[in-house]
């Protein structure tokens, strides 16, 4: 192998350029011509060489090789084997093709289905027709060791060594065809009786109907030897038997043509009247196809996709199937089928071919075109690099938040779970959250309640700087939300990501938002609210086992200037979640499959779901020394009593963490800030009669209490008369609903 690619190269150093790269050597028995893989030094792309040497052993073969090279140069046909370029010096001659295989090479491993080589023959026979028929020429050299394969299955030819025009006074076959390899086991019963001399212009097509089916025997029954074998043919299928026998009419006169095998075969239940053979067909012309001819051809595809030679769907069926779903105004059904055979594609090749097709997809401002993507956004995701998605797929994918069509905008909160993985956190803690937001907002009840399921199973993805923020605004909104299964949502939600609260978090914002729920009007979000409840507590107690009994100071102990009795001091949190971490490990189940089913349209506003109206609490009086708990962030905020002391006040001091505003989430009406997309727009309240601001020493946050103890006075004042409020309206009522089956809502996203 060394001493051939040294030869090949000294022979170009003496000879014009040949911008090729050889490689392995290719078997190729009976042919004058050395075979090799080869790559173009440009690109790097495939290719095979086809390489004659002049040397002594074989000059006297040269005319061959030059005939083969000049009707090369001159025919162009999809049946014959595609040349890039051609070289001729004193001692090679260089003819480089497409990447090809012989066809011996599988023929010989068994690789040849029945369906496959009627495939393939029928595309030989096509190119026959045209040899003989338009180009008024003869093969000469139909054989097996001139059939070859592409890369994408297709069978072509090659040898045209004696390649011969009927309209030549001497044809070039008459003089030359015995020196083709092995030429009297192939000859036709005129040639062995008179020679290559006698043929007549008139008879020269009957040499092709002659190979034409010896190429048949050799494909269906095995190796051939001679003539006698093929009376009695072994495997050719019955109904394609009566015109191979006349393929082999001893006579030339009464030959059948290979036109004529040809058109024979492609008759209703024909030989060649096979589904390989009608999609390769269809295919050609499937953009200007109708939609029920595209189903029917479609269909058929599902079923023999499996008996293609290997290459075939990827580089001849997919590109057409992508240029239909293009331009052609194909539907989902071909895109899905694309996307299928492109399953077989590595992601370069993906990259190459597929993906710029689909990127031009998504700038289609057509509905339906969108939505085809995004239900097939996984496999595109799963072949695009990272830097792509967040360049070209995720913008894209964000108009559809903000469309009008619901189930548009229900789809592309879907897709969020398949794209996250891959975005920057840019586009996660910034550009997803903010449009996630939105839809968390939503008219409809489903979009809502999906959005809330969606930004749970998101938690793991998001920023650890904000992410708690992040579900406390989310959750809380959601709490709120009339719809009953978006409330189930939050809680089911709040269960799966226990995990990314503090206890601080917990105390301060978590139990406060949930505990309303616990008296919630319906019963399924009662059972939720205890589940949730339950595991927070426990979680709050494991995180705080290891804290101390109390930080104050012994008795009679020496306490530092300044110091605060009975303030606490902040301890780290440890230990593992425990038995709490399992608790949500059915969580994920609980998604919305098919919100446009159960709700045509929702309006209205938002309110606590079954909460009651509040009532005004007894004057309680202060221990000195202590201060009110903290409202939560997380529940709805409610006016506290003013408390007053008879001892002096000591300044109160500030939590350490700030308080989110959980009702900037979402908030449709008001401008997103882009330094916070929580933050909501300051509002002058009105201060209700009777009410008081007043300002807790120490401290930077106001707060409204209603004066209802006077300082120093022993009794309290009088518990104010409340004002009488109108009946609560459940969840249900509010939107108009016929819940007659719940089941189907929160149970998973198909």
């Amino acid at each position: 192998m060394d001493f051939l690619k040294s030869a090949v190269a000294s022979a170009i150093s003496r000879g014009p350029p040949f911008p090729y790269n050889f490689g392995d050597k290719v078997d190729n028995d009976d042919s004058i011509w050395t075979l090799c893989n080869a790559t173009k030094r440009e690109d790097g792309s495939a290719c095979s060489v086809f390489s004659f040497e002049v040397n002594n052993l074989n000059k006297n073969r040269l005319p061959l090789a030059k005939n083969a090279l000049r009707k090369l140069r001159t025919m162009r046909h999809p049946g014959v084997v595609k040349v890039l370029d051609t070289a001729e010096t004193d001692t090679y001659i260089y003819i480089a093709t497409e990447r090809v295989m012989p066809l011996q090479y599988f023929e010989k491993r068994r690789e040849l289905q029945p369906e496959t080589i009627k495939w393939g023959l029928h595309a030989v026979a096509n190119t026959v027709k045209f040899i003989n028929s338009d180009a008024s020429s003869v093969h000469g050299n139909l054989r097996m060791s001139s059939v070859y394969v592409t890369q994408s299955g297709e069978w072509k030819l090659f040898g045209f060594e004696v390649m011969s025009s009927m309209k030549e006074e001497t044809p070039f076959v008459n003089t030359y065809g015995s020196m083709v390899p092995d030429s009297g086991r192939y000859a036709p019963p005129e040639v062995v009786k008179g020679g290559w001399g006698t043929i007549t212009p008139q008879s020269i097509p009957a040499l092709d109907s002659w190979f034409f089916a010896i190429l048949m025997f050799e494909l269906f029954s095995g190796n051939f030897s001679n003539v006698e074998q093929l009376a009695s043919p072994k495997g050719i299928p019955s109904n394609m038997l009566p015109s191979y026998k006349r393929l082999i009419s001893p006579a030339p006169k009464t030959r059948l043509p290979v036109s004529q095998f040809l058109d024979q075969g492609k008759r209703s239940g024909g030989y060649f009247d096979t589904p390989l053979i009608r999609i390769t067909e269809f295919i050609e012309n499937m953009s200007v196809k109708s939609e029920f001819e595209r189903k029917e051809f479609l269909s058929e595809l599902d079923d023999v996709d499996d008996k293609f030679p290997e290459g075939y769907l990827t580089m001849k069926v997919l590109p057409e199937l992508l240029k239909s779903i293009e331009f052609g105004g194909a539907g989902p059904e071909v895109f899905g089928t694309a996307l299928k055979i492109s399953a077989n594609l590595t992601s370069e090749e993906w990259v190459t071919s597929v993906s710029p097709c689909v990127l031009r997809m998504f700038d289609s401002p057509d509905r339906q075109t969108r939505l085809l993507l995004l239900n097939n956004l996984q496999t595109i995701v799963d072949h695009l690099p990272d830097r792509v998605i967040n360049d070209k797929v995720f913008p894209a994918m964000l108009v559809g938040f903000s469309d009008t069509e619901p189930l548009l905008r229900d789809t592309s909160v879907k897709s969020v779970l398949i794209i996250v993985p891959k975005l920057s956190e840019r586009n996660k803690n910034g550009d997803l959250l903010k449009y996630l937001a939105k839809t968390q907002n939503d008219t409809e009840p489903g979009i809502r309640t999906n959005t809330t399921v969606c930004i749970g199973k998101i938690a793991p993805h998001l920023g650890t700087n904000t992410r708690a923020k992040v579900l406390i605004a989310a959750f809380g909104r959601a709490l709120r939300d009339p719809f009953i299964h978006a409330r189930t949502a939050a809680l089911q939600s709040l269960s799966s990501c226990v995990e990314y609260f503090s206890e601080a978090d917990i105390a301060n914002n978590v139990i406060g938002g949930v505990a309303p729920c616990l008296i919630d009007k319906e019963k399924v979000v009662r059972v939720q609210a205890k589940k949730t409840l339950d595991q927070y507590l426990e979680r709050v107690k494991t995180l705080t086992a290891d804290y101390p009994d109390t930080v104050l100071p012994p008795a009679g102990s020496v306490t530092s200037p300044g110091a605060i009795p009975g303030a606490f001091a902040a301890t780290p949190a440890s230990g593992a979640v425990g038995a709490v971490a399992g608790a949500a490990g059915g969580w994920a189940g609980w998604a919305i499959s098919n919100f446009a089913s159960k709700i045509s349209s929702v309006s209205g506003g938002m309110e606590i779901a079954g909460s009651p109206a509040p009532v005004a609490s007894p004057p309680v009086s202060l221990v000195p020394g202590t201060q009110p708990p903290a409202a939560s962030s997380f529940a709805a905020t409610r006016p506290l009593p003013t408390m007053t002391h008879s001892a002096p006040v000591i300044p109160a001091v500030e939590p350490e963490d700030t308080e989110i505003d959980t009702d900037a989430w979402g908030a449709m009406d008001e401008e997103l800030n882009e330094d916070d997309i929580f933050a909501e727009p300051k509002k002058n309240h009105q201060l209700p009669k009777g009410m008081t601001k007043k300002v807790i020493p120490g401290s930077t946050l106001g707060s409204t209490r209603k004066s209802n103890v006077v300082l120093g006075q022993k009794k309290p004042l009088p518990k104010p008369t409340p004002k009488p409020t109108a009946p609560a309206k459940k969840g249900g009522d509010n939107w108009g609903l016929e819940m007659e089956d719940d089941d189907g809502w929160a149970d998973g996203w198909n």
